[in-house]
Formats: structure tokens, C-alpha cells, sequence
């Protein structure tokens, strides 16, 4: 073996078990596969595992909604989750749930050494609470209209329209997303991992090359302006785990779904023989241990999540590897454009490994975001995969297996250009250990490009016409099915069911120690098709299903939306907003109704005689249903004074009263206050 082989446990972020994955979770999923299956191609000891994070407030409600209980919730979305990840191709030595005996063993036993420490306070803190539900209110569960702006429908934490900060109880009309109720404030007491006691610690520990320079970067961002104590409870009603000695108390979902990974781990050495746990978790162990993380979860992989671990006696991680997020066509994923795609709804139209080799080839190190764009995915996959590396094989496999009963030539001159390709595996290597994954994609597609020039040189096509040059098109066939056989070994860890089905086709299994043994002289099988080409209207037909899947699930939360208390103003939203200048043409006036007077053969209307201090108008107004002519004269009310006059077949309308109300006889007519006087402006 070329390395000493290593010991790898690597983990990807855990998701959370409310939900369908999507083409969002499917990156980071897919970056650790191709590791995990490039360390397994190497020779090395590598686990994956990973687990469903299955606590908290959101998947108890949900649960609720539907009518079944947060374990036949969490159950059923983990049954998917899997199903999701098996058929695209990710292949984890363990999937487990947060909702465990291991997970809870290893929680508890990890929270009890961080009390033991004195690392844990407790103290009182005042939140929102749904009088309703009986239930605190994290931020996000809270609704209502921004304090600063107005915005209406902002989480009770900041505003999305104009940026601002506040509290929920800030908020104007402030509403549990849940009940719909009017949140009060409440308090309780709540338990706080002492993380400023751990600076020292993680300034040095984020800066040991564990994390990438961005990431480090901006975590002593956060470590300049002083960490803060982290609320590691929340108060029953909750999904999850108890506290020991704290009854009615339980661990915040982000203490235990880290946890989740060492717990997925032991689950696995439970019923695996010959792995030991605290060979990859004791503070003293060999091995290495590797987090594939989204960008937006760094704080509680890279602060709390170490901090912990060093003072309850673990070990920390090798690497946090941590990815940015997916774009699609250069936007944020839109459920209304069908670019916010499920992974199930892209399977229902598309091989997995398309996806698969379109990430790794613009994957990098780095934390920057990826851009899925659809015209590209299609063009790049069916030129590359299809239209390069599938090529070589399918340009010139038929000519061995009609020609030369699938045998390969014997006597073939040393070939350079064989050598180079096998010494690119170094690189190539080294592409994938560092996760600069569309380098070793591009130094693979130069060598395919290598191979088809030599391909289309040599025109086998052309030699195969006569008898005499039929050598030679065995010598070329031969010569460039192991160029195939090696570049099909450097994109392994991509399409391992292209490359599953290659071997086959071959005869050998391709591992990267092997790729310099050739096949000269061997019998391969017949060839079958490697991988079709994408057609644009796979493409098409995904992002409509999409945006049909988008809608009904819009259907469906709207259905399980409390109802709102319905009010005047959501009877009759506001107008379309208006500026200054257009408001101010508007001239109102106080008026006297010197006069009042039914309108014969009229069912609504009374005619008004009204003093505007010394200009009288006649004004025809609809109020007839909720008021006696008599009971109006000599009352002030207020007037539409510069409205251009309206011809009625009762008479002339020269302007209009103002009033309230939806009609009938819910009419109110405005009325000054006292010392108001005719003609004076209304401002």
C-alpha cells in the first residue's frame, strides 16, 4: 500500500427532521461522500456517519398539526431522508437520530461533566409566552409588524425589510405563530454554558488550522467583541431531552444534535466488530475526525461545539470543512420560479450522478457559494462525462469486442502517454484530500481530452477498414481502454455507479494503488451504454413539478396557519400608498348641514344642504339607511370641498361627506370635535 493507512470518522451537518431534503442539503451531503469514498479508494479506515436532528419545539408542533406524535413524526421523515440519500448514491456507514438512548446517554453524561466543571449558571430571563399553547416563544415563533418600519408578517427577532433589531414584545401587534394569540412576557429560570470562561481556548483552537482562513477569520470576529454565556435550556412543553436534576427542563436542540454524531458513532460500534469509540473520541486518540458544515451553523461547530468537548475530556476535531450555500441560475432558490427542487423531485427526473459530478466540478476549499445553473449543468455533464470520458470507451470497445473477441492486445510498445496518466493520479490525489474537487474534475478532463485527440489521431474507424492495420486497431482500442480504465478510477469517488458498471465492462476493480496495473492481455465484457445524456426537457418537467410541489405545500401550510382574528383593516386592506403632493390636492373642509331632506324615489340617498361660513352646497350622500334627515341638521361634519361636481338624475352633487363603516346601517358620519367651525380646513 503506497500510505500508512489512517483511521477517519467524518460526519456531515445533521438535517433536521421537519422536512424534505433538498438540492441545498444535497451539496454538502454529496462533498462528503466523494471524500469518504476517496478515503476508502485509498485504502484508509474511513466511517461516515450521520443522524436526523429530531428535537425541538417545531417538530413537536408539526407533529401536533398532523395529528401523531413527535417519534411517528421524526420516524417518517427519517425513513425518507434515508431513502433520499441511499438513492443518491451517499453511502453512510450509519444513519441514526438525535431521538436515541445513545444520544441521550452521551448528553447527559456531557452536561453533567460541564456542571461538575462549574461551567454551568442558571438565572432568570423574561421571554414571550403564548398564553394559548402554555408554551415560551423562541423569537422566530413570534409574528407581527416592525416597530421601525412597519413591515407587517416580521419574525419577532429583526426585520427583513428594513433591517432592524427589537425584541417580539417590541413588536406591533405581536402574534404566536402557533395560536395566533397575543404573546405576554414571561419568566423562568434558565441554565447558561459558562463559553466565556473557554476564550483563551478557542482564540488558540481556531487558529491551529483546523478551520479554513475564512471561517477563522470571522470567528475572531466574534471572539474580539467577548462571547456570551450560551442558554442551553428551554422550558416544557419541548421535544427532547430532559435535564437530569432539572425537572421540566430540557437540553436546547443545539446541545444534543452535535452530540448526535458521537452517539450515530457508537450506535454503529455497538453492532460493528473490532470498532472501539474511544478510539476515535478519547482526548488521546490517533484517529482523525472530520465535520462537513454549512456556513451558516459555523458558531456551534467552531465555538460551543469544542469548548464542550475539551472540558467534558473528548477529543476536538481535525477539520471543520465548512461549504457556502447553493444558488440556482444565479438566484437564490425560488419555490415560486421551481428552482427550490426536492431532492425526490429532482430523482423523479434525473440520474443522481449528474448532480453528483456537476457539484464536484465546482466544489473548491473555499467557503464560497456554488451556483447551480441548469443551462450549464446540462451542457457540462454531457460534454464532459458523456461526450469525454463515456466516449473512449464507447468509440472503441466495439472494435475489441467484434473484432478481436474481446481480447486486448499483449505486445504494446511502453506508451508515455500512459504513464503521464498515471503519475496525474498524484495530483489528482491531492485535489481531493485538500476538497478542491473541480481541480481534480479539470485535471481529469484534460487527460480525457488527451485520450480523445490520440483517439481521433489514430481514426480506428479508418484502420479497421483493412485487414492489414487490424494490429494496430487493437494496439489503439487497447492503449486507450486503460486510459478509459484510469480516468474511470480518478472520477470514482463521483459516479460510483458509472464507474460499478465500468468495472464490470473491464473486468478489475479500480482502486487508485492498482491504477498503474494495466489491462493488456485481458478479455473484457461486452460494452452496455455507461450514461445517457440529459435532455432539456428533464429539465423542464423538474422545475414544473416543482412549482406544483411549491403550491401545494403553500396549501398546506395556510391550512394549518391559526386564524386570525379578523379585523376592520384586513376586512378593507389600505389603499395603494399615495405621496404628499397627491394628498395635499385634497381640500377638506368642516361643514354645517344647514339642511336635510329625503330624495324622492331615491332607496339610499338624502339631499344635504351644507354651510361652508358663508358658501352654501348641495351634496346627495348615501346615508339614508342609518340616519333620519332631522336628526342631522345643525350638526358639523366634514367635507369633500374641491371634488368636482357630480350630475345625478336627482340633481347636482357638488362634493362629498366623509364617513365610516361597511354600510347598511353601520354608517358613521364624521363629526368635529366641539369648536370646529364652517369653512375652516381640515389638516
Amino acid at each position: 500500500m503506497a500510505q500508512t493507512q489512517r483511521k477517519i470518522l467524518v460526519t456531515s451537518a445533521l438535517p433536521y427532521a421537519n422536512g424534505p431534503i433538498h438540492l441545498g442539503h444535497m451539496l454538502e451531503h454529496i462533498q462528503t461522500d466523494i471524500w469518504v469514498r476517496f478515503q476508502k479508494l485509498r485504502g484508509h479506515v474511513c466511517n461516515a456517519v450521520c443522524a436526523d436532528d429530531a428535537h425541538g419545539t417545531a417538530i413537536m408542533i408539526r407533529a401536533e398539526q398532523n395529528g401523531i406524535t413527535p417519534e411517528e413524526l421524526i420516524d417518517g421523515v427519517r425513513a425518507e431522508h434515508m431513502k433520499d440519500f441511499n438513492d443518491f448514491l451517499i453511502g453512510y456507514d450509519n444513519y441514526h437520530s438525535t431521538h436515541s438512548s445513545e444520544n441521550q446517554e452521551l448528553s447527559s453524561s456531557i452536561y453533567q461533566a460541564l456542571r461538575d466543571n462549574g461551567k454551568i449558571s442558571v438565572r432568570s430571563i423574561t421571554q414571550a409566552y403564548d398564553p394559548e399553547k402554555g408554551m415560551f416563544l423562541a423569537d422566530r415563533f413570534v409574528k407581527g409588524t416592525c416597530p421601525k418600519c412597519k413591515a407587517e408578517d416580521q419574525y419577532g427577532d429583526n426585520c427583513e425589510v428594513c433591517s432592524a433589531t427589537y425584541t417580539p414584545m417590541e413588536m406591533i401587534n405581536p402574534r404566536s405563530v402557533y395560536s395566533g394569540a397575543t404573546p405576554i412576557e414571561k419568566s423562568s429560570d434558565h441554565y447558561f454554558f459558562k463559553l466565556p470562561e473557554f476564550q483563551e481556548f478557542l482564540q488558540k483552537w481556531t487558529r491551529s488550522g483546523t478551520l479554513q482562513t475564512q471561517v477563522a477569520n470571522k470567528l475572531s470576529e466574534w471572539l474580539d467583541s467577548g462571547l456570551q454565556e450560551w442558554d442551553i435550556s428551554r422550558d416544557a412543553p419541548y421535544f427532547g431531552f430532559e435535564i437530569p436534576d432539572a425537572p421540566g427542563k430540557y437540553f436546547y436542540v443545539w446541545l444534543d444534535a452535535p452530540i448526535g454524531y458521537m452517539a450515530s458513532f457508537k450506535h454503529l460500534c455497538d453492532r460493528t466488530e473490532g470498532l472501539n469509540f474511544d478510539d476515535y473520541w478519547a482526548k488521546d486518540a490517533d484517529s482523525e475526525l472530520y465535520h462537513f458544515i454549512g456556513k451558516d451553523i459555523v458558531n456551534f461547530h467552531a465555538l460551543f461545539w469544542p469548548a464542550m468537548l475539551d472540558c467534558a475530556g473528548y477529543r476536538t476535531p481535525t477539520g471543520v470543512n465548512v461549504h457556502g450555500y447553493v444558488t440556482v441560475n444565479g438566484t437564490k432558490m425560488s419555490k415560486s420560479r421551481g428552482t427550490f427542487i426536492m431532492a425526490r423531485t429532482y430523482l423523479n427526473h434525473l440520474d443522481p450522478q449528474y448532480l453528483r459530478y456537476y457539484y464536484a466540478a465546482k466544489l473548491n476549499s473555499s467557503v464560497d457559494d456554488i451556483d447551480l445553473n441548469l443551462e450549464d449543468f446540462v451542457q457540462r455533464v454531457n460534454s464532459d462525462v458523456v461526450g469525454k470520458v463515456v466516449n473512449i470507451a464507447s468509440r472503441t470497445a466495439s472494435f475489441i469486442n467484434k473484432k478481436f473477441d474481446s481480447q486486448l492486445a499483449t505486445d504494446v510498445a511502453e506508451n508515455d502517454m500512459i504513464q503521464d496518466f498515471i503519475n496525474a493520479g498524484d495530483t489528482i490525489a491531492e485535489f481531493y484530500e485538500t476538497r478542491e474537487y473541480g481541480k481534480a474534475i479539470r485535471e481529469t478532463m484534460r487527460l480525457a481530452d488527451i485520450a480523445n485527440t490520440y483517439i481521433a489521431d489514430q481514426a480506428p474507424w479508418v484502420l479497421a477498414k483493412s485487414e492489414d492495420t487490424l494490429p494496430k486497431v487493437q494496439e489503439v482500442c487497447s492503449v486507450s481502454l486503460n486510459l478509459f480504465a484510469i480516468l474511470a478510477t480518478y472520477l470514482k469517488p463521483v459516479l460510483p455507479t458509472l464507474i460499478t458498471d465500468a468495472e464490470a465492462f473491464l473486468g478489475k476493480e479500480l482502486t487508485w494503488d492498482n491504477r498503474s496495473e494495466l489491462l493488456f492481455g485481458r478479455t473484457i465484457n461486452k460494452f452496455k451504454p455507461l450514461m445517457a445524456r440529459i435532455e432539456s426537457k428533464q429539465i423542464e418537467a423538474m422545475i414544473e413539478d416543482s412549482k406544483e410541489a411549491a403550491a401545494a405545500e403553500a396549501a398546506l401550510k395556510e391550512a394549518h396557519q391559526p386564524k386570525q382574528e379578523e379585523t376592520e383593516l384586513s376586512k378593507d386592506p389600505i389603499a395603494e400608498e399615495i405621496n404628499f403632493d397627491d394628498f395635499a390636492k385634497v381640500d377638506l373642509r368642516i361643514a354645517l348641514i344647514a339642511k336635510a331632506e329625503h330624495v324622492e324615489k331615491a332607496n339610499k340617498l338624502l339631499k344635504l344642504t351644507l354651510d361652508l361660513g358663508g358658501e352654501t352646497r348641495t351634496v346627495f350622500s348615501g346615508i339614508k339607511s342609518a340616519y333620519k334627515p332631522e336628526d342631522l341638521e345643525g350638526k358639523l361634519t366634514v367635507m369633500v370641498a374641491n371634488l368636482a361636481p357630480r350630475k345625478m338624475k336627482f340633481g347636482l352633487s357638488e362634493g362629498m361627506v366623509l364617513a365610516a363603516g361597511p354600510g347598511g346601517e353601520d354608517i358613521y358620519l364624521l363629526e368635529p370635535h366641539d369648536g370646529a367651525k364652517p369653512g375652516q380646513r381640515v389638516m
